[in-house]
């Protein structure tokens, strides 16, 4: 068992959160505090998932959680770098097409910093 951990850095529009190991039932509340005390000046937040080795359904319903709570700020929770098993399990879940996926944290953060609350790129 891979332990969670768990960083962040403030970004222009939210927050990133880094979120390495797994996620399940044991720590998805750590997850859930950290991001909740570490919003960030902005609305977005941005998990970047590259080094999530699993997740399982308590994981999977703490990720609609933090997307709703981001809507609710006007902001909007964009997942970078899920990939492998976690991936899969977004994808059967129907929760790939719900949330705003990247392939990696940098392309979100620009995207968080480049467009609005729904997503449409702002003019240049």
């Amino acid at each position: 068992m891979s332990p969670l951990s768990l960083s962040r850095r403030d970004l222009p529009g939210g927050v990133l959160i880094t979120v390495t190991g797994e996620l399940d039932a044991t720590n998805a509340h750590e997850l859930e505090s950290y991001a909740e005390s570490h919003r960030g000046a902005g609305p977005g937040m941005i998990l970047d998932l590259g080094g999530l080795t699993f997740l399982d359904s308590r994981g999977l319903h703490l990720l609609l959680r933090l997307h709703a709570a981001a809507g609710e700020r006007g902001g909007l929770l964009r997942v970078a770098g899920v990939q492998g098993r976690p991936a899969r399990i977004l994808q059967v879940t129907g929760v790939w097409s719900v949330v705003t996926i990247y392939p990696d944290a940098q392309q979100a953060a620009v995207a968080m910093c480049c467009q609005d609350a729904d997503g449409a790129q702002q003019p240049s």
